[in-house]
């Protein structure tokens, strides 16, 4: 399989997926029915509109560069993870960096307890939204309860014409111990199996783009599980090192944050889209400057502690070129 790495020159035919996770994108408003008290700007986050503002702002600028480099469009499918509620997205699309891209979203209420979910961000004019909804994912605690975590939301459309089954994830939490959690995002994947295997009934080799935080990397047994027994490919393989990756946790670097697809994304057919390159977006407008913490993700919160960042995550993406019939 061809891997491109590094291109320079922009092309008319090549389009960027991207995957975002917000790092607590919650609004101002205490909401009584999920536990978000500290995003209050009399909570223990001190979240007031002010930062608020200026956290949108830089996300919707930060996605509206996504892949612009290499493509004359910006993203036209981005998946977001950790944002409360239907109004977040809308008030960052209102700004000014996204404000007239044209931009619609997908978003579910799910169970989660903090009231944290996923959308996918959409483009019209390159994707048409044909079903939508989220996927319940039951997991259990180890005492039984069940476990209100994410939805896994599952976005059936047409890329140009063609069509497309999108997963956007954000799976359960290591905070309990990677180990001791892993059996959940075994789950996950095992989730997301039972679905492709009713879409393979009705559609003949279907495009498959699984995106999301996974709480894992590309090396892990749920993403080893994700790939099992099925036709996907996962690009960030390759990108992952010592020295690089989309989060930093007591100075290691992770790659939790992916964008997989299957291989029928290798067609080289007219009106095909074809896979041609996979990235971070690690621009050093991101990162933090100086400091222990040079390097890493600039992000929004240390704690208590108000540091005005984007995200404790780097944004990832890939680039489908589409096929045109003179190519």
């Amino acid at each position: 399989m061809a891997f491109t790495l590094f291109r320079s020159s922009k092309e008319a035919n090549v389009f960027t997926i991207a995957f975002y996770n917000l790092e607590n994108l919650f609004d101002t408003r205490d909401d009584p029915h999920k536990l978000d008290d500290d995003f209050t700007p009399k909570g223990f986050k001190k979240w007031t509109p002010k930062r608020y503002r200026r956290k949108i702002k830089k996300l919707a600028k930060t996605i509206s560069r996504l892949g612009v480099q290499t493509s004359n469009y910006p993203p036209v499918l981005v998946g977001l993870a950790e944002l409360e509620n239907k109004l977040v997205i809308r008030e960052m699309l209102d700004t000014k960096a996204l404000r007239g891209k044209g931009y619609k979203y997908i978003h579910f209420d799910s169970p989660d307890e903090r009231g944290i979910d996923t959308a996918l961000l959409y483009h019209p004019q390159h994707f048409e939204e044909i079903s939508s909804e989220n996927i319940f994912l039951q997991v259990q605690n180890p005492d039984g309860r069940p476990d209100a975590t994410r939805d896994i939301l599952y976005v059936h459309g047409k890329l140009h014409g063609e069509p497309v089954h999108i997963f956007v994830n954000h799976w359960p939490s290591r905070r309990d111990g990677a180990s001791e959690t892993a059996y959940k995002r075994i789950k996950a994947a095992e989730t997301i199996h039972s679905t492709m295997r009713l879409i393979e009934k009705k559609e003949k080799k279907p495009n498959y783009l699984v995106m999301g935080d996974f709480n894992d990397g590309p090396f892990d047994k749920s993403i080893k599980t994700l790939l099992s027994g099925t036709d996907l490919y996962n690009p960030m393989e390759r990108l992952i090192g010592e020295d690089r990756g989309s989060a930093n946790y007591k100075q290691r670097w992770s790659l939790f944050d992916q964008i997989i697809l299957s291989n029928t994304f290798f067609n080289k057919g007219s009106g095909h889209h074809s896979f041609a390159h996979a990235d971070i977006f690690d621009d050093h407008l991101l990162k933090e400057w100086s400091g222990r913490y040079k390097g890493n993700p600039f992000r929004t919160y240390v704690g208590k502690k108000y540091l005005g960042g984007h995200s404790d995550h780097f944004p990832v993406y890939i680039q489908l070129r589409l096929i045109k019939t003179e190519e």
